[in-house]
């Protein structure tokens, strides 16, 4: 498959609580389920992305942490994890990636080791689909260094709406000084709960802002019990309960995802 073909996409955002991990892992499956390859690569230390695809992470296993760290001393085709779902596979996490940046503060090109680190795999796949710690670390940086696209989940909540902006900036920031190829693919509405006033009145924003609109996904993710519950099983929820709304938004925004072609928006 040509490079260009592969979307490269990080789920980010610096606030945390947002649905970001959820996204990353459901949405994935949504692809998958779409007969799209996807390879998700987990980036937060808290593994909760690993996790959520029922991989248990241990010590005897090549991890991202590795992949960075000692570059020299392993291959990414040796830390891929076939998860038990067709078209799903894992580049898993482990706590060790905390320290990974205090280990590579003085190292030349530490802000490219991820991309290095998959250089050789990410061309198998339809979607790379990586996920992010909660905060704009050298972490993230190498998430955004790799990725093509940016897809921002945003909690209905004025904090989350709030914090978009200097998101945003950051992201220019990073197109400016270390890839020019990123960019923001979207922003899709998480926690939406159409009873509450605030929950109307944030997508209400995203949707007529004219910094966001052009960028806001037509379906938000619903509040729904059963990602909650999915995730504490260590299974997407499109595959946990194929009839809840959980299952429902995430397809829902994985088909606009796929009408969106990757071409890159200018703020």
């Amino acid at each position: 498959m040509p490079a260009n073909n592969t979307r490269l996409m990080a789920v980010a955002n610096e606030k945390g609580g947002v649905g970001k991990t959820a996204m990353v892992v459901n949405l994935g499956a949504a692809m998958a389920i779409t007969g799209k390859k996807v390879l998700i690569v987990d980036m937060d230390p808290q593994h909760n992305a690993t996790s959520g695809l029922g991989v248990k992470v241990s010590d005897d296993m090549v991890n991202v942490y590795n992949l960075i760290s000692e570059p020299a001393d392993h291959s990414s085709l040796d830390a891929i994890v076939e998860t038990s779902w067709e078209n799903i596979h894992l580049l898993p996490s482990h706590p060790d990636l905390s320290g990974a940046e205090v280990e590579l503060v003085e190292e030349d090109g530490r802000e490219n080791r991820l991309k290095e680190a998959v250089a050789d795999v990410i061309n198998n796949y339809d979607f790379v689909i990586i996920d992010t710690p909660p905060s704009l670390s050298l972490l993230t940086i190498n998430v955004f260094a790799l990725a093509r696209e940016v897809l921002v989940p945003c909690q209905t909540h004025p904090y989350a709406y709030g914090a978009l902006e200097a998101l945003f900036d950051t992201i220019e920031a990073v197109k400016e000084d270390i890839n020019p190829d990123i960019a923001v693919a979207g922003i899709v509405p998480t926690f939406f709960d159409g009873r509450t006033r605030v929950g109307r009145d944030i997508l209400d924003r995203l949707q007529s802002d004219k910094r966001y609109r052009d960028y806001t996904f037509a379906t938000p993710i619903r509040v729904n019990t059963d990602i909650a519950a999915s995730s504490d099983a260590g299974k997407p929820v499109v595959f946990y309960k194929k009839s809840c709304n959980g299952t429902h938004d995430y397809m829902a925004v994985a088909a606009e995802l796929a009408r969106r072609d990757g071409k890159k928006k200018k703020k």
